[in-house]
């Protein structure tokens, strides 16, 4: 007969592990993970394991620094459900790890000593009850506190659990809240955080921020303590503003981290004066041509509050880039700044290593003048385009920075693509859009990343349909009106709620203008690339050849008194006004941006209706 063996919870449980022609079979005497030690009674979203939070404390010091004289105060400002708070209460308490837990896997073996396991726990339980007032009250202070109301619930469960709700405070404030006890004025103590990995927060450009945000709360209220940071992503590490003197890598499963040990500076500790580089004079022309586009455009940025814009394009020939400035968002506030650099291919007439000097001279200056670390400065180069490959992926770091215009919050990426997701340039044309699109249904044909649409779906849209050919830009469409709490559907069947007002819909758009035209929209956005050969399309597009046939496909889509807003970035582009003369056409003035003066003709547009 088959033995009757409960499978989750066995008397006794061999672990056999094969690998080519050997095996190797092993009593587990554990039951299950050692890591388990009892006190989890509640959770969050990917928990910190108990066993890696004691290793990121050990090489924190946190030994050593009980060792020392006077009070010892941890704080934790993202405490999640308490696991360090409690692993470093029991190691300042000397509690054994697996005191609390009543299951093992060799109580039920013939082997096991009764006797022997029972003076353990004796010993264990006496070296708890002693360890209570040696390294427990009267040594400080043991809080935490994160700005999730469910993790401080979780918390507050497991800091009960482990027996320990007398010693440790759990608070609910965010990290902008965070500072040293007052009445406890201690003159020394340990920040020991894991913050997010992604999970909660999402994009890269939340994680800068919030790493910026948490070294200026340790600069301004922690001076003279240690701090330990557990980062997944070693690199986000600089954007703390903080030196790790030590770096320790531990693995949580497959996952390399590292334990970033650093000792506040004091406020009055001398800081090392950085010494100026000498400047070329073409350089130092640079640098005073940033500061002239930056005060020129420092009223127009306060008034309309814009917060990305371009700050130089080639003014000097010989400094023959683009300057873009993005300045992040984190939970709506202002986060890092970035710069996007895009260097045009100079003429076969200038030389290479003259052209190459005068682009790192230009880095410097961006670098030093805004006050950027290297990797904030993202460098593109920029080569007359055919076809799809401005759309071409560049890298694979796939790190997606929040900011804001407008109303609206948009994401971007300035490492993977040479074009970053937002057109600075069409800027006014979208703000135009948003206030013409309310109570209206919108349709933007070559959405690309469906910014437009995402301000005519805040200006009040009755409906919007977003068209592309790419899979990859659609995607980053939904990411976009997403965030901006806009439900959408497809493109695919089946994708997002059925009753959504918003679609996505992935075809190839002139082939989609010529099927018959079953639908009607009041207000249309056509702004096609000016060539594209996709092998996904039909045929080539050229904006030249092909725009009256697009326009009058638009038209027919139009529904009575709609209007559709004809845009391209062709700088030799001619409008067939002679195709065009039974339509009413006029040019849709000012929609160029101050910060594009110097190229009036960077985009034109139309708006036109029936006649």
């Amino acid at each position: 007969a088959r033995p009757n063996v409960d499978r989750k919870r066995p008397d006794l449980r061999f672990q056999l592990h094969l690998r080519g022609r050997r095996a190797q079979l092993g009593l587990d005497f554990g039951g299950e993970g050692l890591h388990r030690r009892g006190y989890r009674v509640a959770s969050v979203a990917a928990p910190l394991r108990e066993n890696l939070a004691a290793a990121v404390l050990m090489r924190a010091g946190l030994p050593e620094l009980l060792a020392g004289d006077g009070d010892l105060h941890i704080v934790d400002p993202m405490c999640g459900s308490g696991t360090l708070l409690i692993e470093a209460a029991w190691i300042a308490g000397d509690v054994a790890p697996g005191l609390l837990r009543s299951d093992w896997g060799f109580r039920h073996w013939l082997g096991h000593d009764a006797e022997a396991w029972a003076a353990l726990l004796e010993e264990a339980q006496t070296r708890r009850d002693f360890g209570a007032g040696r390294g427990g009250e009267g040594r400080g202070q043991l809080r935490g506190s994160d700005p999730d109301p469910r993790a401080v619930d979780a918390a507050r469960a497991c800091v009960a659990a482990a027996g320990l709700a007398e010693r440790v405070t759990i608070e609910c404030r965010s990290l902008a809240e965070l500072e040293v006890d007052p009445s406890a004025k201690p003159a020394a103590g340990l920040v020991v955080c894991n913050p997010p990995w992604g999970e909660r927060l999402g994009h890269r450009g939340a994680l800068e921020g919030l790493y910026a945000e948490l070294g200026e709360r340790l600069r301004q209220g922690f001076a003279g303590w240690h701090a330990a940071i557990l980062a997944g992503d070693p690199s986000l590490g600089r954007h703390l503003g903080l030196h790790a003197g030590r770096r320790n890598t531990l693995h949580d499963g497959p996952i390399a981290c590292q334990i970033l040990r650093i000792d506040v500076p004091r406020a009055d500790a001398p800081r090392p004066e950085a010494q100026p580089r000498p400047r070329s004079a073409g350089a130092e022309a640079f640098a005073n041509r940033l500061r002239k586009n930056a005060k020129r455009l420092q009223r127009w940025r306060t008034r309309e509050q814009i917060d990305c814009y371009r700050l130089y394009d080639a003014d000097i020939p010989e400094y023959n880039v683009a300057v873009d400035l993005y300045q992040t968002q984190y939970e709506g506030r202002p986060g890092l700044l970035h710069a996007h650099v895009q260097e045009y291919a100079p003429p076969r007439e200038v030389d290479e290593q003259a052209a190459g000097r005068r682009r790192r001279e230009a880095l410097a200056v961006i670098r030093e003048d805004l006050e950027l670390p290297r990797e904030r400065v993202h460098l593109k180069r920029r080569a007359r385009q055919r076809g799809n490959t401005q759309y071409q992926k560049l890298g694979e770091a796939g790190r997606e920075l929040e900011v804001a215009e407008g109303p609206c919050r948009l994401l971007v990426n300035l490492e993977d693509y040479l074009d970053t997701g937002l057109f600075f340039d069409h800027r006014t044309l979208r703000a135009r859009l948003r206030e013409r699109a309310r109570g209206r249904r919108f349709l933007n044909l070559f959405c690309y990343t469906a910014s437009a649409t995402v301000h005519a779906a805040l200006g009040g849209a009755r409906r919007t349909t977003s068209i592309d050919l790419s899979s990859t830009y659609l995607a980053w469409a939904r990411r976009n009106l997403e965030l901006n709490g806009v439900r959408v559907r497809g493109p695919g069947p089946g994708e997002g709620p059925t009753g959504a007002a918003h679609e996505l819909i992935r075809a190839d758009v002139p082939a989609w203008l010529a099927e018959p035209a079953a639908r009607r929209w009041e207000l249309i956005l056509c702004d096609p690339p000016s060539f594209s050969n996709s092998k996904r399309a039909e045929g080539t597009l050229d904006v030249q050849r092909d725009h009256v046939e697009l326009i009058y496909g638009c038209i027919a889509r139009l529904a009575r008194g709609g209007e559709l807003w004809f845009s391209t970035n062709l700088r030799r582009f001619a409008l067939d006004e002679a195709a065009l003369r039974g339509l009413d056409v006029q040019p849709l003035r000012d929609s160029v941006p101050p910060d594009f003066a110097r190229a009036k003709t960077v985009h034109r547009a139309w708006v036109i209706r029936p006649g």
